[in-house]
């Protein structure tokens, strides 16, 4: 089982550590299916040197947009020896065909159906060519098969995942490509998830989850059970869910220090182009201010080079996160993945100027933007990361915390992550990143401990709900 490595992940120069951050979960879940006697390889691409000279029976290999040349070099490799190879993951789903070239067989969709169809069909010798995902449930996964992780070569080897999909639709969203014909959101039972969590060692976990508080009634259940477990931890979620009073507050309480938020735009006009319409509502002000008095720190995304940006977007969304005291921020160009609403489009206007699937990196244009160039879409894109991390703006957004303690975890955090980037990337060659995982435990534990603590103490009379406030302001925009 081979995770092809993403393009820049490979650099001979230089390693970004977000790329070795988490070991590959779905090929560990998929390994969890076959039987007790199996032998089984899980390779990560990101990590370490791949073994290409092995005589496997089966190669299954995870296909993600900007590694899909490799891992068809890789799969043409192995069908040349004579093993039988399994592609799947949102690449092939998107392009079924150009993956059958290189493949025995695809899978379209999500694994938990289809891959112990397959199973079944080898043992019988019979395999069929393309399996197609329906069936949408996460009853009856086996546990996940972490023995085949080498956890001392990732960051944060704990990595969990107790939901697949989203329930929302924007345009340029892989999602509903690859969740088509079946439900495009679901969830495991609380107890199931539980039960994997308090499984995992040590402290720190983070959810993979697309959208960990899709579901209201599941997240606060989730957490509840969370409750006193001792964990911190880090997630994914939209604005919107953000502002909903309790559950939040849950989360916080659980051991939730860090929540990557897809605030993507400060232009009402773009939310409703690519439709994502629940940011409409929702006051970006207060959900930031919301996390910040619950211990939360926020990890913003962003995405550049909708048809309503011009040249000056980058300089006015920095400024705005960096004056909201934003902790982290992630910038996109905005990618037109094959299979989208948003690539459909691109491609009936004639936008698109190439299909060169290593470029579809969001660090890349590859369309032709509307009111700028694409060589002006990439360069403001890499002058957002110099902006909005330079020494400047980190101290100018610690200022903006209340307390001293405060402003000592925004630098730690903020600081580490990007001003250090070399450190991190001897750390990553020598294969220690798991000795770096204590110090992420102490900063994020120290950094919502005493908002948990206000929290628990002020119960009855906390009330961090959103004030009825305009959504964004038109300056803003």
């Amino acid at each position: 089982m081979i995770l092809p490595a993403l393009t820049e992940a490979k650099s001979p120069f230089f390693r970004p550590v977000k790329y070795a951050l988490f070991p590959p979960l779905g090929l560990a879940t998929l390994a969890g299916y076959l039987d007790a006697g199996s032998q089984v390889d899980l390779q990560d691409e990101h990590v370490e040197t791949l073994n290409l000279d092995d005589e496997p029976d089966v190669v299954v290999l995870q296909v993600y947009i900007t590694s899909a040349y490799r891992a068809y070099r890789i799969a043409d490799h192995y069908r040349a020896k004579g093993a039988f190879v399994c592609l799947g993951g949102p690449h092939v789903t998107s392009l079924p065909d150009e993956a059958a070239a290189h493949a025995d067989a695809v899978f379209l969709g999500p694994g938990e159906d289809t891959w112990p169809r397959f199973l079944e069909d080898f043992r019988n010798g019979r395999p069929l060519s393309r399996y197609r995902s329906i069936n949408r449930t996460l009853d009856g996964v086996p546990a996940v098969r972490r023995d085949l992780i080498k956890r001392h070569l990732y960051l944060v080897p704990n990595s969990v995942v107790v939901s697949r999909g989203c329930p929302h639709a924007c345009d340029f969203c892989y999602k509903d490509t690859f969740f088509s014909g079946g439900s495009s959101f679901y969830t495991k039972h609380v107890d199931s998830a539980l039960e994997e969590i308090e499984r995992l060692p040590g402290k720190h976990l983070y959810f993979l989850d697309d959208h960990l508080f899709g579901s209201p009634s599941f997240a606060s259940d989730l957490f509840e059970g969370m409750k006193g477990l001792g964990r911190v931890w880090q997630a994914a979620a939209t604005v919107d869910s953000v502002l909903k009073p309790g559950v939040l507050e849950k989360a916080s309480a659980a051991g939730l220090r860090s929540l990557f938020v897809g605030f993507e735009t400060l232009n009402p006009a773009n939310l409703r182009e690519h439709n994502k319409y629940h940011n409409l509502e929702s006051d970006y002000d207060t959900a930031i201010k919301r996390m910040h008095q619950l211990g939360v720190m926020v990890n913003a995304s962003f995405v550049f080079g909708m048809d309503s940006d011009d040249a000056d977007v980058f300089t006015r969304t920095v400024e705005w996160a960096v004056s909201r005291g934003v902790e982290t921020a992630t910038f996109h160009v905005l990618t037109p993945y094959p299979g989208t609403a948003l690539y459909a489009q691109m491609a009936s206007e004639k936008r698109l100027l190439h299909s060169d699937w290593s470029k579809y990196d969001t660090r890349h244009a590859v369309y032709e933007p509307i009111s700028m160039s694409p060589e002006v879409l990439e360069r403001g894109y890499w002058q957002a990361y110099v902006d909005f991390y330079r020494w400047s703006s980190i101290m100018r957004a610690c200022s903006t915390k209340s307390t001293a303690l405060g402003r000592l975890q925004h630098l730690a955090y903020a600081g580490a992550w990007k001003k250090f980037e070399p450190l991190w990337d001897l750390i990553i060659r020598a294969k220690r990143l798991g000795n770096a995982l204590p110090l992420l435990e102490a900063v994020l534990s120290r950094f919502g401990s005493s908002a948990v603590a206000r929290l628990d103490g002020n119960n009855q009379h906390h009330d961090c709900s959103p004030a009825p406030e305009p959504v964004i302001s038109t300056d803003e925009t």
